[in-house]
């Protein structure tokens, strides 16, 4: 047998939660095509049907379900639906999340906690709902989209960043917990990936320049680019696969060396 072989996820089962498009649909496209069948949710049933064509479009049959994933009761009986539907889930990536940039003593409490609510508490429930019958069949991914924020904070983004740190937090605890039962729970930290939602932090300005974030992150990342989606197939394939089996409690951080870097020196 090759290598290779050991990156396919043929026969898997894999639920991406609010994958209906960004970096959740990116991973979860990449998952079917090293050969696994894709489950997905959203919050709404016009985003699942987007999602669906978005999939459909890109030749994917995926299964698609309105869930919300911070309600635990939604959550036990989506899972209930794709074990009849589709199949016992392989694989878990916790993808749906949410951002609120607000100055930490603008912020509501309600705020801060709907953030954690849906960043920190929904994977929590959604990996308890898998776990079991992952037990059951001897094996399990669980892969935790972190961000650079469960290591660094920043202005505005209090709640996003206790969330992720948390969720940092909640990824090596799965490993330590159930490592045993062979399963394998790991994170993925994004760096600053151009997506539709940071469009327009990198709009050109009237003068010709580039937008003060986009200049901000361009210095701060030795790669001198935003990440794209594309750029988390891999990790992530990696991460789902039999590739993997002895990586545990480990989130790799994509991110183009931000981590890494102190900063250009000022001229």
């Amino acid at each position: 047998m090759s290598f290779l072989n050991n990156f396919s996820l043929e026969g898997k089962i894999a639920l991406v939660t609010g994958a209906s498009y960004g970096i959740g649909f990116a991973i979860a496209s990449a998952y079917a095509e090293a050969g696994a069948t894709i489950v997905f949710n959203d919050i709404k049933q016009e985003l699942v049907d987007k999602g669906l064509a978005a999939y459909a479009e890109k030749g994917i049959k995926a299964h698609g379900y309105v869930c919300d994933v911070t309600n635990e009761e939604q959550v036990n009986e989506l899972v209930k639906k794709v074990e009849e539907e589709v199949g016992v889930i392989d694989i878990l990536v916790n993808n749906a999340g949410i951002i609120k940039r607000i100055p930490m003593c603008d912020m509501s409490a309600a705020e801060f906690r709907q953030v954690i609510d849906v960043d920190l508490n929904a994977p929590f429930i959604v990996s308890k709902a898998v776990i079991p019958s992952m037990i059951k069949k001897g094996h399990g991914k669980i892969i935790n989209i972190c961000s650079m924020m469960s290591e660094l904070g920043r202005e505005t983004v209090s709640a996003y960043a206790a969330a992720k740190g948390g969720l940092k937090m909640l990824t090596k605890n799965i490993a330590s917990e159930y490592g045993e039962f062979n399963i394998q729970c790991n994170g993925i930290g994004p760096g600053y990936i151009a997506t539709p939602q940071t469009a327009p932090l990198r709009e050109i300005q009237p003068d010709g320049s580039r937008h003060p974030f986009d200049q901000f992150i361009i210095a701060k990342t030795p790669a001198a680019r935003w990440g794209n989606a594309e750029d988390l197939q891999g990790p992530a394939v990696f991460l789902a696969s039999d590739a993997s089996n002895f990586v545990n409690g480990h989130v790799l951080y994509v991110d183009g060396g931000i981590l890494a870097y102190i900063g250009k020196q000022p001229q």
